[in-house]
Formats: C-alpha cells, structure tokens, sequence
C-alpha cells in the first residue's frame, strides 16, 4: 500500500473547500527529474502553444491525451498516490481524460483568467462534474511568479457560463465578482513536490509571472469512469486506468533523463 492515502478529515477538506493542498507529495529526486525532464524534452518545446490573457500577454501549455509508458509524465498519471486520492475525491473509479504542462516564463508568463475547468469541459459531453485535476509544482510558485489562486468553496455554485477571454475561455465575471464578495480568495504558494487536487467546478485563476523565475506546473486531468462522455469531444471516452506503484515515477524518470542527456551529448559532438 502507498503512504500517499488521504484521511477521512483530509477527503472532508477537499468537499468542503474545493481544492486540497499536500506538501512533499513528490520527494526531492522526483522533481528533479520531472524538472530536468520538462527542460531538455524537445517534444515537449515542439508541441507547447501560446495562449494570450485578457491583456493580450502570452503562456505556454503542452497537453498530451495519451500515455506512453516510457513518459515521467505518464508515470505520475498513473501513480497510485495521484489515482487513488482521485477516486476518492471523485467517488469511484476514474480515468485519465488529459495532462498538460503549463510554461510561465520569467518576466513574460501572462495569465490565466477566472475559470471552472467544467466551465469548458462541460462541452465535450461530460453530463455531470465528477472531475478533477491534481497540480503538481515542478518549480516552486508563488504570488510574484503567478502561483494559482482558487475560490475557497465556489464548486458548490455549480458550473457557471463561460466565454472567450483573450485566447481562453473565462468565467462569467459578474458571478466571479460576487463570489469573491462571499468566498475567501487563496493564493496557493506551493514549494516543489506539492500536490494541489481540485474539483472541475473551483473557480481559479493566475497572475502573470513578474519575477526572474521559472514556474512550471504538471497538471494531472481525470474523469470518473461513470461519467463517460456522450459524444466525442477534445479528449479521451473512457477507458480502464491501471495503478502503478509509487516507485515507477523513479524508475521511468531515471531512463528517460538518461536517454535525454544520451541525446543531448550526441547533439554536442
């Protein structure tokens, strides 16, 4: 069994609050290897895309839809310690519906608006918001680099419209404005290795980054299994998720930087 099972009182936070926040949930050499990982994976730079806020200023994001064995990135998808607080949060079953990279650059990182992640997922023919997302801080984040910022409780609202904000789909920010009238606004500073496990209907957001640093953030996308979506849409129907041990994020990490750092040498020569 995995030492990375949440409490009773810990399932009761997430239900009450929308977001739960665990410290050291990825050790040391985990997130170096995610870190060194992210930085030298030339297929992570080649697919990554630009989004612009509301002030027109740019992000990064890579996102990927499936699972290749040899991937950290999969490792961590699959990881007991991610999948099993899941299915508790979610009640039952889940599967992997996407996982993205989010790139916020020194200095020039722009920001993420208001939004629900049901908010758009909603769309893809997902009937019910038994969905949620695990953020994992490959470099620390925090208020001046633009960590993420969530409305203690808003899931309880229930999914509210959207629209197009700059590049990304944002909330309707009448009803955000309200909401922080009655609701506590949290800036989620997290030291590398944090996991911060949220529900699709929590109202969150972003600053741009404006410090000489780097945040990356992997974030880990589920739906439950009874929640198969109807229709085709921007990302997986359902299928079985299998649980690996909380040693493969390690071992899978471990050979792929050495096949990076192999390629990497060979470029030089």
């Amino acid at each position: 069994m995995s030492e990375y099972i949440i409490t009773p009182q810990q399932l009761a936070q997430f239900e009450a609050d929308g977001y739960l926040m665990l410290p050291n949930w990825f050790d040391a050499e985990e997130v170096q290897l995610l870190r060194d990982i992210a930085h030298g994976d030339a297929r992570l730079e080649a697919e990554a895309w630009e989004l612009r806020d509301a002030q027109g200023i740019t992000t990064r994001l890579s996102l990927r839809n499936d699972l290749p064995d040899d991937a950290i990135y999969s490792a961590i998808c699959h990881a007991q310690r991610i999948v099993v607080p899941m299915s508790q949060m979610l009640g039952g079953e889940v599967y992997h519906y996407h996982h993205k990279m989010t790139m916020k650059e020194p200095y020039k990182g722009g920001a993420w608006e208001w939004h629900q992640d049901y908010g758009y997922w909603y769309n893809n023919g997902c009937l019910f918001p038994y969905m949620a997302s695990c953020m994992i801080a490959v470099d620390r984040a925090t208020k001046e680099n633009g960590c993420l910022q969530v409305i203690r409780g808003s899931h309880h609202m229930g999914r509210i419209e959207h629209g197009v904000t700059g590049d990304q789909t944002g909330a309707d920010m009448e009803r955000v404005e309200q909401a922080l009238k009655q609701m506590e606004l949290v800036y989620c500073e997290m030291e590398e290795g944090t996991a911060l496990f949220f529900h699709s209907n929590t109202l969150h957001r972003s600053d741009a980054n404006n410090s000489p640093n780097t945040r990356h953030a992997l974030i880990c996308c589920y739906n439950a299994a009874r929640n198969d979506p109807y229709k085709k849409g921007g990302h997986p129907n359902y299928s079985p998720l299998s649980i690996w041990p909380d040693e493969k994020v390690k071992e899978v990490g471990r050979k792929q930087w050495a096949e990076i750092e192999a390629a990497l040498l060979t470029a030089t020569k």
